[in-house]
């Protein structure tokens, strides 16, 4: 562990990321404790033990930093000017029901961040201004693209831009009909993705997500690799923000905004 104190914050975040998906991937397939967080959602072992090798990671490499994670809350001052937002299993339920489709996210506030996905090998990060992927110990740049037409959109709970967003109404707009096909893997894997060009397009309800540790590590991916980011209401992503849509290019982007504000302007 000592050798984590020369990383860069980029090799930091991926080194616990991989940490987490080490975990994830050692523990697919064997009964799990499900631990009740209310509402219908519920954390495993598994998420708290990968948070627990993610946070060894950093505090080998970085221990005067702040954490915030998903299952053990902030730990270090909140308002120090260093601070990691870590999503240990994005996907539990995925997860716990033998879907292989999670991501583990660990994203230094406004730095380094990494998105790992503990079953493809691939790791997706960017320090903050480039962004890669990292597979068998290779790198390549990250190039986003509309090509696929695929646009992921989030429909787990709340919805806090009900009546006027809901995300199952975009499916149904004509438009999309028309020109994208919509896919819903529930969990950020899918923001990594539009980064890579997996997807044209990213879109999910919500508040400041910005500083959500579900989609930090994404949407810097995102912003670094050259992705078009907004709120669903076409604003900077922030503490007033409402919502994602972050796209492969600007005409997707747009497009998926003229059917969003369309449906809006009804309600």
């Amino acid at each position: 562990m000592n050798s984590y104190a020369s990383l860069d914050d980029a090799g930091v975040a991926v080194a616990a990321a991989r940490a987490g998906a080490d975990v994830v991937r050692n523990m697919y397939g064997r009964r799990l404790t499900r631990i009740d967080k209310g509402a219908g959602d519920f954390a495993t072992t598994a998420d708290v033990e990968a948070e627990q090798a993610i946070l060894d990671v950093i505090r080998a490499a970085r221990p005067d930093d702040a954490v915030l994670g998903e299952e053990g809350g902030q730990r270090g001052a909140a308002d120090v000017a260093r601070q990691w937002l870590v999503d240990p299993l994005c996907g539990t339920l995925n997860y716990a029901v033998g879907n292989m489709l999670v991501a583990v996210n660990v994203a230094l506030r406004d730095g380094a961040a990494a998105v790992a996905d503990p079953f493809s090998g691939e790791v997706f990060f960017t320090d903050g201004e480039t962004a890669w992927v990292r597979q068998d110990g290779v790198d390549a740049q990250l190039t986003p693209t509309p090509a696929t037409q695929l646009v992921d959109v989030n429909l787990d709970p709340p919805f806090p831009s009900a009546p006027g967003f809901r995300a199952v109404d975009l499916l149904a707009h004509p438009g999309f009909v028309e020109r994208f096909r919509p896919r819903v893997v529930s969990t950020t894997l899918a923001v990594a993705w539009v980064a890579a060009g997996k997807r044209a397009a990213y879109v999910t309800d919500g508040g400041d997500l910005a500083e959500s540790v579900h989609f930090a590590a994404g949407i810097a991916l995102c912003r670094a690799a050259g992705c078009v980011v907004t709120g669903i209401d076409g604003a900077p992503i922030g503490r007033t923000g409402r919502g994602l849509v972050v796209a492969g290019d600007a005409k997707t982007h747009g497009l998926l905004m003229s059917m969003i504000g369309s449906r809006s302007q009804k309600l």
